[in-house]
């Protein structure tokens, strides 16, 4: 088990925020309600192997990270204070930045499903999945979709290796899910979305700003985040394009924000042409089809 580490947040600003800006008492009450182990043994997927860098790890202060139900308890009450100007603003952001009208729609690391539900309600006729490593996310998620009568349907499994068939989704997004995993493990969620999306279908990533991240060290010290450091000196467009997404581009949020687009190009493949001269093969060219 990863050794807690003393962070900014843990230090100065958890107890105003645990003392002033979080209802101790609703956190209870909401825990209290649920019955947590059968709610996660429902939505949990029995054969699933939890990657080492995902298991052995502390998130936000917690010990366990996201297999703690503590995480799934509290996520919700701190992000709503950790994503400046405000979270609402921040991940509506995102759904601004999407163009398309998908027909189906894969929100990887979806976590309590915040971004999951603001996806079903932008495109209400869409079919939306929320895919995450925690089933403790995944209960407060469905809690949340019940809650506004979504209907939208939760899957525990890994971003790597999601187990969907190929070119069965128009849509797949990750919100603040990159700086939480190794680059390594990015790229390949990057690949399986590839795998995922039919030809023009279309990748959105919101996490943090990695140029800022750079320039700011102290901002990759406020929360126990054991791969910000790492994403911070990595480039998603890179990334992207690595795993053969075309029209990349990434676009700055609220200055400490990023969302990065792309798109599942057609296929190139060879293609012979007869000669007409002679009826002989001519030379080898290329061309889309």
């Amino acid at each position: 088990m990863a050794v807690r580490k003393d962070t900014l947040f843990e230090r100065f600003l958890a107890p105003v925020v645990k003392t002033f800006l979080i209802d101790q008492d609703e956190l209870r009450r909401f825990y209290e309600s649920i019955d947590w182990q059968s709610a996660s043994n429902r939505l949990s997927h029995p054969g699933l192997i939890y990657p080492n860098y995902y298991s052995s790890q502390n998130f936000h202060g917690i010990e366990g990270g996201y297999l703690n139900i503590s995480a799934a308890v509290s996520y919700d009450p701190i992000t709503q204070y950790a994503l400046p100007p405000g979270e609402a603003l921040v991940r509506q952001g995102l759904l601004d930045a999407i163009q398309s009208k998908p027909r189906r729609i894969l929100d990887l690391g979806c976590g309590t499903g915040s971004t999951t539900l603001l996806l079903k309600q932008q495109f209400p006729d869409a079919e939306v999945i929320g895919l995450d490593l925690s089933p403790y996310m995944l209960v407060v998620a469905e809690h949340k979709a019940k809650q506004a009568n979504l209907d939208i349907q939760w899957r525990h499994g890994n971003a790597e290796q999601t187990g969907f068939p190929d070119a069965s989704f128009d849509l797949v997004t990750a919100s603040l899910l990159f700086h939480e995993t190794p680059p390594t493990a990015s790229q390949a969620i990057l690949q399986e979305s590839y795998r995922l999306l039919t030809v023009g279908g279309g990748v959105a990533i919101l996490d943090g700003n990695q140029k800022m991240l750079r320039q700011t060290e102290w901002l990759t010290q406020i929360f126990e985040e054991p791969y910000i450091q790492a994403y911070a000196g990595g480039s998603v467009d890179a990334w992207m394009g690595a795993a053969r997404f075309e029209a990349v581009h990434t676009q700055e949020l609220w200055w400490l924000h990023q969302i990065t687009l792309g798109v599942k190009p057609l296929p190139y493949q060879s293609v012979e042409f007869a000669s007409v001269a002679d009826g002989e093969r001519g030379d080898r060219q290329w061309a889309m089809g």
